[in-house]
């Protein structure tokens, strides 16, 4: 195995467990990881306000020689928000993703990087949790209105069973050469610009700290981890991981509640 320099970590259903907290033997393992010299880098579908809280709890949070890989790759910037690179979905984009919750009847909102917005007076509840998840405030602007507003993704939220009835739909297929649509939960459909993944940003951001990717240990859950899971040397699924990221993943790890990122960290800290 090559040293790893670089450890790329998920969030949700990954660095943490499924109450949502970091538990003391996957901090422990981080810490150590950092005592070794090897840099933590959260790649994240969630913005920067989202990753704060556990990045203050390992030590990571607004400094400029730390990183986050957020919105699905689509933002690569330092933990005190120096952008390094970003890539949103322009206005058109935008107006075709909102035609097509209209038409399946699926709630929608677009993310910016400091905003959620919405198109719908009345509010998905799946938008109201995901505002209070990311911690940005949530806004009601009309389709002409959000032409001036930039926006980094945009996310179909619903009830899973009811979200996946409606993946199927010729909709999202006409779609598939403008934007990249990735699972990133149960009840999460999101879009970001083409050519924009976890592994595009997490190779962007490697690229800038001239870290190989052989030197890199990737670990996540959702469908959307998958791309950097591909790109890092040493892709590792959480044991709760969705079948297509273990698919494609070179080792498989505990859950995330039972220390899956400390197992597979402290595996190669040994």
């Amino acid at each position: 195995m090559e040293d790893i320099k670089l450890i790329a970590i998920d969030i949700d259903g990954t660095l943490v467990n499924s109450k949502k907290k970091i538990t003391p033997a996957v901090k422990q393992a981080v810490l150590r990881a950092r005592q070794a010299g090897m840099q933590i880098v959260i790649c994240t579908g969630r913005p920067l306000s989202g990753a704060q809280q556990y990045l203050d709890e390992l030590g990571l949070n607004n400094q400029a020689d730390q990183y986050v890989v957020s919105f699905n790759g689509a933002v690569v910037e330092t933990t005190n928000g120096q952008v390094i690179f970003k890539q949103g979905l322009n206005y058109e984009d935008y107006i075709d993703l909102e035609a097509i919750a209209r038409k399946l009847k699926l709630h929608f909102h677009s993310v910016s990087l400091d905003r959620i917005y919405t198109a719908e007076r009345d509010l998905g509840h799946y938008t109201i949790y995901n505002s209070r998840v990311v911690k940005l405030e949530v806004s009601y602007r009309t389709q002409a209105e959000m032409r001036q507003i930039p926006i980094i993704k945009c996310m179909y939220i619903d009830d899973p069973a009811y979200l996946d009835s409606k993946l199927e739909s010729s909709l999202f297929k006409q779609m598939a050469r403008r934007v990249v649509f990735s699972k990133t939960e149960p009840f999460y459909y999101e879009a970001t610009a083409a050519g924009v993944d976890k592994g595009t940003g997490l190779k962007r951001l490697c690229d800038h700290l001239n870290i190989e990717p052989k030197n890199v240990m990737a670990l996540g859950d959702q469908a959307n981890d998958m791309p950097m899971l591909k790109y890092a040397g040493l892709g590792v699924a959480m044991g709760n991981a969705v079948d297509y990221t273990k698919k494609h993943a070179d080792e498989i790890t505990a859950d995330c509640d039972h220390n899956g990122v400390a197992v597979a960290i402290n595996k190669i800290l040994k």
